[in-house]
């Protein structure tokens, strides 16, 4: 009989418990399932992992929090995260910022899966080269994410404002993107020595 390792059981009761309540009378079914999706695919991912190649403890709660902004967000469109119109209205913005920290996430977690396996595969001889890379890889995907929304905005008129969560912004594109690339130089600042201590153990066991 399998049996998974406690933490792997709350990190997985954790992941179901929010997206079933993230899919519980949505604000718009159509942007909860382009939102949701991404967070599901990451969750096969990280059960294949379990199994076939782990990943640091790091890694595993990062995406865990990653995912839950996705499913929030799916939930009540980022353009209206009760949480976030709170801090609209202390900080005097002009807009719900949720999609901020969002894109935010899209930059720091990807990065550090990134620098991760270049690590662990010993894909860079030089560890300034494989930093280069993974925030090109960061921005790359970021843009792709920002091409995403275009072509869903062009096929579905009804889900595109809320999917793209523009609140007006002209720049949002550009903002998003600077989002992601701070979010990717932050993470390999700040928790890249963390990791290798992570894979160094890892490696071990």
């Amino acid at each position: 009989m399998l049996r998974l390792p406690f933490v792997s059981v709350v990190w997985l009761i954790i992941f179901l418990a929010v997206l079933v309540w993230s899919g519980i009378a949505p604000k718009d079914r159509a942007t909860w399932v382009l939102e949701v999706l991404p967070a599901v695919i990451g969750l096969v991912l990280v059960i294949w992992c379990w199994f076939r190649y782990p990943l640091s403890p790091l890694l595993y709660w990062l995406i865990l929090v990653h995912a839950v902004i996705l499913m929030v967000g799916g939930h009540y469109t980022y353009a209206e995260v009760p949480m976030f119109d709170w801090f609209s209205d202390w900080f005097g913005w002009d807009r719900n910022n949720y999609d901020k920290l969002g894109h935010f996430a899209q930059g720091f977690v990807p990065a550090l899966i990134a620098r991760e396996l270049v690590v662990r595969l010993s894909v860079f001889a030089h560890r300034g080269w494989a930093s280069f890379f993974i925030i090109c890889f960061c921005l790359a995907l970021s843009a792709f994410y920002e091409l995403i929304e275009w072509w869903v905005a062009l096929a579905s008129e009804q889900a595109a404002e809320a999917f793209l969560g523009t609140q007006g912004y002209v720049w949002d594109t550009q903002s998003d993107m600077a989002w992601a690339l701070s979010g990717a130089i932050l993470a390999l600042m700040l928790l890249g020595r963390f990791q290798d201590r992570q894979i160094t153990r890892l490696n071990g066991s």
